[in-house]
C-alpha cells in the first residue's frame, strides 16, 4: 500500500525544479549568497512574474551567470543591480522603485480607489434622497388617471 501511495506521489505531483543549475553555483559561499539574494529580486523577462532564481528560461540563466560574473569581478550589490537595470530597464526588477515616473503608477491604484469610493458614496446618497422625495404616494388626480387607464383595458 505504501508503494502505491509513493508511486502516485511521484507520478501525479509535479516536482519543483529550481532554476539555478549546479554549474552556476559559485565556490565562495558568501558570493553565492549575495548572488542568490540579488537574483531573487530580478524578474525573469520571459516568465515575467518569476524571479531569475526560480526560472529555467535561457535568458534567466544568462542573467544569473551575468550577476555572478559581476560579483566575481568585484561589483557591489547595487552596482550589479544598476548594471542590469541600465541594460534591461526597471521592468527587470520584481519590486521597482517608488520614485520618479514610477510614483505615478504606485499612487494611481489608491487614487482610483478613493475616486471610486467617492463616486459610490455620492451615488448612494443621491438615490436615498430620491427615495425620500418620492414616498408621498399618488395625488387624487393621478389616482383618477390610473383608474381610467385600467378601466380602458
Amino acid at each position: 500500500m505504501k508503494i502505491f501511495f509513493f508511486a502516485v506521489f511521484v507520478i501525479f505531483i509535479p516536482v519543483v525544479s529550481f532554476g539555478v543549475e549546479p554549474g552556476e553555483v559559485l565556490d565562495d559561499p558568501l558570493l553565492e549568497k549575495r548572488a542568490r539574494d540579488i537574483s531573487k529580486g530580478l524578474r525573469c523577462l520571459v516568465c515575467q512574474n518569476e524571479s531569475i532564481d526560480d526560472s529555467n528560461a535561457r535568458l534567466a540563466k544568462d542573467l544569473r551567470i551575468l550577476v555572478r560574473e559581476r560579483l566575481v569581478a568585484g561589483d557591489s550589490d547595487d552596482e550589479v543591480l544598476n548594471f542590469i537595470v541600465d541594460r534591461y530597464g526597471e521592468f527587470s526588477l520584481l519590486k521597482p522603485s517608488s520614485s520618479g515616473s514610477n510614483l505615478i503608477l504606485w499612487l494611481s491604484g489608491p487614487l482610483m480607489l478613493l475616486i471610486a469610493l467617492m463616486i459610490s458614496i455620492s451615488f448612494i446618497k443621491y438615490n436615498q434622497k430620491l427615495k425620500r422625495v418620492n414616498t408621498k404616494g399618488l395625488s387624487d388626480e393621478e389616482k383618477r388617471e390610473l383608474k381610467t387607464i385600467i378601466s380602458e383595458e
